[in-house]
């Protein structure tokens, strides 16, 4: 059984957390000081944020958990699980700015546009700083990306209220405010289609989407003593660790000397593809003991 510590995306958890944590604060006083429905919007959608990031961070320190006999892979699906879950969270958050928007565009709040674009400015300058910590981790771990793209919409929502502030300041347009929470809400629905549709394919165990099956097939029977695979099956477990199982026939020989076929198996299927996991069951090209015979177009192969 192997441990996974994910020291690398709980510190970048944990940073982000402080950060949104401390300026939702700023923005929930600015938007009580301005009058500013738009940024007590905005600090509450940063206070989801907060709940999304400490879910993350949760399940990032399950992950580094060591795995046990009944857990022999450890914890590492929490954090597709808690992905999942922030991924239906933007949904909701998406749909919750479109209800308000049109909300306001029936009924437009009169706010002190100074106050809510000085606040807006500070909490732009600290979904940057979020964003920049979590930006590596989330092209290599699917739960830094649902707490990154949290963070993504934060920032657009933010530049949402500065333009809503700088117009209103201005030109007096009150309607510009919900019209462009609207367009925030379709990027957020967008980007949370995307984060849902990852995390499922996860959970249902599909090939990874850099992987081909065929192409892994073929890499396997090129290695040197093998004759055929079959009942392969390559699968997720979690961001950027994957498995894979299946059978490989090999010329009838004595077992100890299909030890440095499998070593060959290995290597390859880990430098080519990534994967770390391998369980191959080594079977011979002919069984005399029951007059069996396992060859290429014998046992399941994948469709």
């Amino acid at each position: 059984m192997e441990e996974h510590h994910p020291a690398g995306s709980v510190k970048m958890l944990a940073y982000a957390l402080a950060i949104t944590l401390v300026f939702a604060l700023v923005e929930v006083a600015g938007g009580l000081i301005s009058g500013s429905l738009a940024l007590l919007g905005d600090a509450g959608h940063m206070f989801t944020d907060v709940l999304a990031l400490g879910l993350s961070l949760g399940a990032a320190l399950m992950a580094g958990r060591v795995a046990t006999e009944r857990h022999t892979f450890g914890f590492l699906r929490a954090e597709v699980l808690v992905a999942l879950v922030n991924g239906i969270a933007l949904v909701g958050i998406s749909l919750l700015l479109m209800y308000r928007a049109v909300g306001r565009l029936a009924d437009p709040v009169e706010v002190k546009a100074d106050v809510m674009l000085g606040t807006a400015v500070l909490g732009t300058a600290a979904n940057l700083v979020g964003m920049a910590i979590l930006r590596h981790g989330s092209h290599e771990n699917l739960n830094v990306r649902g707490a990154f793209l949290h963070m993504m919409s934060d920032l657009l929502s933010s530049f949402g209220v500065i333009a809503a502030a700088l117009l209103i300041r201005f030109l007096h347009w009150q309607a510009i405010d919900p019209i462009l929470g609207i367009g925030i809400a379709v990027v957020i629905l967008v980007s949370a289609y995307r984060l849902i549709a990852q995390s499922a394919s996860v959970l249902l165990e599909a090939v990874p989407s850099h992987i081909e099956l065929r192409e892994v097939e073929a890499a396997m029977r090129e290695v040197e003593g093998v004759v055929s695979v079959h009942d392969l099956h390559i699968w997720t477990l979690s961001s950027g660790v994957y498995a894979l199982s299946g059978h490989v026939v090999v010329a009838d020989r004595q077992l100890s000397t299909c030890a440095p076929v499998l070593r060959r198996l290995e290597g390859m299927l880990s430098e080519r593809f990534r994967i770390g996991h391998t369980t191959i069951q080594v079977e011979a090209e002919c069984c005399p003991a029951n007059g069996c015979s396992i060859g290429p177009g014998n046992g399941a192969r994948p469709g």
